[in-house]
């Protein structure tokens, strides 16, 4: 998939002009990549539409008009966008309490190695992911995770690590839309 490039984006007086259309239109976007797996795990699936999105939020809420700090922000965002025949995705560890979390993203330490993407032939892909969200002791809450899927969107996202085994099959639009991202240039 194609990075968003600098001349994509509005300036943030411009963009909060034009934001609730956008905004729409991004959210719609999200919604049908968000999967939902077992209690706690969201997975949200980017494509150029959400990543766009996502740098014209942050000018706008931090105000950034510096073109060093834009372009920061490009790079961290378009690293979630990738060829053709992969996908990626924020994977966001919801627990309320803190105290709680903690525990648990100590004992999650090892869980990106046990998430997988199940293709309609039932095989499993594993993804990858970035080295710098997992530290020595406990996971982050916030992954970023990448699937080499070919040709074909997945039918189910799961987890297979003990004591959290859950699986959430796709729903047609949710295929659909990542096959679309999984074609992109």
């Amino acid at each position: 998939m194609t990075p968003v490039d600098r001349s994509e984006l509005l300036d943030y007086v411009t963009y909060g002009e034009q934001r609730q259309g956008i905004r729409a239109s991004a959210l719609r976007a999200k919604s049908v990549r968000r999967i939902l797996v077992g209690e706690h795990f969201t997975f949200l699936f980017e494509n150029r539409e959400t990543v766009r999105y996502q740098v014209q939020e942050m000018m706008r809420i931090e105000r950034i008009v510096k073109e060093d700090d834009v372009q920061h922000e490009l790079d961290t965002y378009n690293e979630l966008l990738h060829p053709k025949g992969s996908i990626g995705c924020t994977l966001l560890v919801g627990i309320d309490d803190e105290a709680d979390l903690d525990v648990k993203l100590q004992a999650w330490l090892g869980l990106n190695e046990h998430i997988y993407a199940k293709l309609p032939d039932d095989s499993l892909v594993a993804p990858t992911w970035d080295p710098r969200q997992v530290g020595e002791d406990r996971l982050s809450s916030v992954q970023y995770l990448t699937f080499e899927l070919g040709s074909e969107a997945p039918v189910a996202i799961g987890i297979g690590m003990p004591g959290i085994e859950a699986e959430t099959t796709l729903s047609d639009g949710q295929r659909e839309a990542l096959q679309r991202d999984l074609n992109a240039d």
